[in-house]
């Protein structure tokens, strides 16, 4: 296991803090658990950084009862450590936590930041408490951005992030790479335009440093209260791109959505599985009396939606985006407003091609001809493997 490092950054357990710490934990059950210090020396979570950094790995779990494992193109893989104990997992916490965070977790038992580690990398985290004892799960940020050519991304992403007005929306489940395409759309834009973009996010992953554009980042907690707060603070710094790290609430989305209708390019994203869900997901936002409003907003204002998975390369050297498009054309804006009327989204979707547009089970089959995915990983993440297989055996792919 690689050796230790004092992390550098802001958020940095800082000297003799592990007893104020400890002060804020004392009401915890753990703290029976401290007698057993002396015949099992705590662990550091330092080390299983580096493990996660040296190993390309995307996340660290630390758990009570458990060795840590860490997360390795998809699969969990347990360290050769021994089993966590309460204490181990409270000395790790006091290790990362942000003394600014140390009273609310020790009410809330639950704390979200960044943390960055001089010469491993910077990591997105979260501090639980389960049953009692604490948790922590890091989620490792690539440092520097990639390009969209880089991740895989279809050239019409690109051409999405460079729309000068309206909204871009990128979803998928937790760990589909999110952050990392918007990150990159970002990166383009600062490459290419000279426009002020101000970011939203919770917490900051990427650091971007002005090229073309300005790049202003703001945290929550750290640099205001919350999306909402900085969303209406933003439209008074003369923004042209805005980046709302996620849209989690009616306020939120209502105000992205009227920053997108008032000339500005709004970036954000959403939990969702795809296109169609992610258009019901924002109007289930609202009351019903709202609705009919919201579609209309939606239909004038959107730009298009990019939806993400992640499968494992057949190479079985990291995993590959799969991604499904949706642009939004005369026809989608038609479903968006009337989806009673209209053709399922995911046949606009997939009868797009002309617009760039596309469903992941297209860009599988596409994947799967080029050897760049396996059949049977592409079939496990398929929105629907029958079809894929009919279609692969159509061309001549399979038997």
């Amino acid at each position: 296991m690689p050796g230790g490092s004092r992390p550098t950054s802001r958020h940095r357990a800082g000297d003799g803090s592990a007893t104020l710490r400890g002060r804020a934990f004392k009401s915890g059950p753990w703290c029976a658990d401290d007698v057993r210090v002396s015949e099992n020396p705590l662990l550091s979570v330092i080390p299983f950084l580096h493990a996660l950094s040296s190993t390309g790995g995307s996340d660290l779990h630390v758990k009570v009862g458990s060795a840590p494992r860490l997360r390795i193109d998809g699969r969990l893989r347990k360290l050769q450590v021994r089993n966590l104990l309460p204490a181990d997992t409270r000395h790790m916490v006091t290790e990362v936590l942000p003394a600014d965070l140390v009273e609310s977790f020790a009410e809330t038992h639950e704390a979200d930041f960044a943390f960055s580690l001089a010469g491993v990398g910077r990591f997105r985290v979260n501090a639980f408490q389960a049953r009692g004892t604490c948790g922590i799960v890091f989620r490792r940020v690539a440092s520097g951005t990639s390009t969209l050519v880089e991740l895989g991304i279809p050239e019409i992403v690109g051409e999405l992030a460079l729309e000068p007005t309206g909204l871009v929306l990128i979803t998928g489940p937790t760990g589909s790479g999110k952050s990392t395409t918007l990150a990159s759309m970002v990166d383009l834009i600062n490459t290419t335009r000279e426009v002020n973009i101000v970011t939203i996010e919770d917490p900051i992953e990427f650091l971007h440093q002005d090229k073309k554009a300005m790049v202003s980042q703001r945290e929550i907690g750290q640099d205001t209260a919350d999306f909402m707060t900085a969303l209406r603070a933003a439209m008074r710094q003369d923004p042209d791109v805005i980046l709302v790290g996620e849209m989690r609430d009616t306020e939120t989305v209502r105000a992205a959505i009227a920053a997108a209708e008032t000339g500005h390019l709004v970036m954000s994203t959403l939990h969702t599985s795809d296109a169609s869900e992610s258009i019901n997901r924002i109007v289930d936002f609202f009351p019903p009396y709202e609705q009919k409003q919201v579609r209309i907003a939606l239909a004038q204002s959107l730009r298009g939606i990019v939806s993400q998975r992640l499968v494992r390369k057949a190479d079985g050297n990291g995993r590959q985006a799969v991604v499904e498009v949706m642009v939004n054309t005369g026809r989608t804006a038609e479903a968006i407003l009337e989806p009673g009327d209209a053709p399922p989204m995911v046949d606009l979707i997939r009868d797009g091609g002309y617009y760039k547009m596309q469903t992941f089970d297209q860009h599988l089959l596409a994947l799967i001809r080029d050897g760049a995915v396996t059949f049977d990983d592409a079939c496990a993440v398929a929105s629907n493997p029958q079809d894929l297989t009919v279609e692969l055996r159509a061309v001549g792919l399979i038997a």
